[in-house]
């Protein structure tokens, strides 16, 4: 798991399971706030065996995010 900080907002890497397999997420909640984050899947054509391979996958696309915008948003640098 890997964590990231901007202005407004906390991202964290995350697997969320699913049909036959993990999904690779980064999980978005504002800084200090309370309650659940926000999960947004990424590498939507991919599904991963096991949690901890999806994990690794988020926190390659959470090396990539530069941003979240005041909407909750991911952006990410252009390859």
């Amino acid at each position: 798991m890997a964590r990231k900080e901007f202005q407004h907002y906390e991202a964290v890497s995350a697997a969320v399971p699913g049909e036959g397999g993990y999904s690779a997420a980064i999980a978005v909640k504002g800084l200090g706030a309370g309650g659940a984050p926000a999960f947004h899947r990424v590498l939507h054509d991919q599904s991963f065996k096991t949690a901890l391979a999806a994990d690794q996958a988020a926190v390659q696309e959470l090396e990539r995010l530069i941003d979240v915008t005041s909407e909750g948003e991911l952006m990410f640098a252009q390859d």
